[in-house]
């Protein structure tokens, strides 16, 4: 007869208990293969336990194959190697410690003042008492129809662009679309993206192992004839607003660009944070221009309203649309129902128009003191400022002999993160050298002119007096 002394006062239920040490016992051999265990009523009896205790530990033995059992006959022993004991959890390395800098050029954010969490807040209570079924109901593969249908709308008033709302795929951010993109194109098709460029983005492709060429860049953009002979089916561009070099493309570059796609290639167009454009109107897209519907566009909300927004949406033509739907049609929508009926709302209600106008003004005046404040620091007289019309960063080029490394390490010395048109290269000394990339929207104003003092003097720059 089985004989255990359980604890009634144990933090683990008698039936755990008892589950655990007749597990033990199989385990380490103590109860033989094919042995017959006692029955629930006779080990209840032998125990003290009740009937209900015993049944319940034995059910567990039994969903986990330790035991099995023989109607009308009982319960017996399964045969179970034992199992090697747990150790202690694996050590693994510290995680990279993040540099604690004064002041970071580089990461892109924004300020909790700029979020409207008021409305955003409301938005979010209409939607859980509006619409309460639907969120618990299952989400279209491409998103949400309202969502999609606020899009459509926006795209059309702001835009320009004539779109149908079932051409619109929404996911969470443009890093998963573009492994959809892969799928959908196929992972035979040679890709190209501009060099320089977003970093990432090449990395997505190099990740999916496809073909993958980089393509430089002329003052027009993403040179054609350099794309014409590299042998690509596919290219990543971003026409309206070049990160980093700012540049915008001309009409008759978008139009050789369409011509090479032709009907047989395509073109990704990224239009990352084309809303934020401070002079003149919003360039055209290609896809507006597109006779051939070769032209995928790419958008996301991360940039107009925060980076944890992770709502983004590529516009398929229609012939893709078809192959999606037929090949890709198992793909969930990766953005919860909750997000996307409270963006639609948001929309909707004209609230996110008023906060793109109020944050390309605050844009427009951060942009502005940050360039008033390097004007009057002591780079004055040493630097250009280049590309800002445009986007959430522009160019400084700054007057100086040394190496772009060299710059780098002396500001992160200073604690101040800076980033260098150079590591946007795949082959950096093909870059203009002493170009900084300044990324402006989560600069603290109250830190910069201390900051600019620091660069000043870890470039050895002082009172307007070069020393290099």
């Amino acid at each position: 007869m089985l004989t255990y002394t359980l604890d009634k006062t144990a933090g683990e239920s008698l039936y755990e208990q008892l589950y655990r040490r007749i597990k033990e016992d199989i385990l380490a051999g103590r109860l033989a293969s094919g042995e017959k265990l006692p029955s629930k009523r006779m080990l209840s009896q032998h125990l003290k336990l009740s009937v209900i205790t015993v049944k319940n530990a034995y059910e567990q033995l039994l969903a986990e194959g330790y035991i099995y059992a023989e109607e009308k006959k009982g319960y017996y022993v399964c045969r179970v190697e034992g199992l090697p004991t747990v150790g202690k959890a694996a050590v693994l390395p510290p995680p990279e410690e993040t540099p604690d800098y004064f002041l970071d050029f580089v990461t892109n954010s924004i300020s909790a003042e700029d979020f409207p969490f008021t409305v955003w807040s409301r938005m979010m209570r209409r939607t859980i008492l509006e619409e309460d079924k639907k969120l618990l109901s299952p989400m279209a593969y491409n998103g949400a129809r309202e969502l999609r249908e606020a899009i459509a709308r926006y795209l059309y008033q702001f835009r320009g662009m004539s779109v149908d709302p079932g051409q619109i795929v929404v996911g969470a951010g443009t890093e998963f679309l573009y492994n959809l993109i892969i799928q959908l194109l196929g992972r035979d098709k040679c890709y190209a993206v501009e060099d320089p460029g977003y970093g990432k983005i090449g990395k997505i492709y190099e990740s999916n192992q496809v073909a993958l060429k980089r393509v430089g860049l002329d003052e027009g953009g993403l040179s054609v004839r350099q794309l014409e002979t590299c042998g690509a089916d596919v290219v990543h561009i971003s026409p309206s607003h070049h990160y980093p070099t700012g540049i915008v493309m001309p009409i008759t570059r978008r139009q050789e660009l369409l011509r090479w796609a032709g009907q047989s290639r395509y073109i990704l167009e990224d239009d990352y944070d084309s809303e934020f454009r401070f002079v003149g109107r919003p360039i055209q897209t290609l896809f507006s221009i597109d006779e051939n519907q070769r032209v995928i566009y790419l958008n996301t909300f991360s940039k107009t309203i925060a980076p944890s927004i992770r709502i983004s949406y590529m516009i398929l033509p229609p012939q893709l649309l078809l192959q999606y739907r037929e090949k890709l049609w198992f793909y969930a929508c990766t953005v919860p129902s909750f997000e996307q009926y409270t963006l639609a709302r948001f929309m909707e209600r004209g609230s996110y128009e008023m906060h793109i106008n109020r944050m390309k003004n605050r844009y427009h005046q951060k942009r502005d003191a940050v360039i008033a404040r390097i004007e009057s620091s002591p780079f004055a007289g040493h630097v250009q400022i280049l590309e800002e019309d445009a986007g959430l960063h522009f160019l400084l080029r700054i007057d100086t002999d040394l190496p772009d490394e060299t710059l780098r390490r002396r500001a992160a010395e200073k604690g101040v993160r800076m980033a260098l048109l150079s590591d946007y290269y795949t082959q950096p000394e093909k870059a203009r050298p002493h170009v900084m990339v300044v990324n402006y929207s989560g600069i603290d104003l109250a830190k910069l002119p201390e900051a600019l003092g620091r660069l000043a003097e870890a470039f050895e720059i002082e009172g307007g007096d070069r020393h290099v």
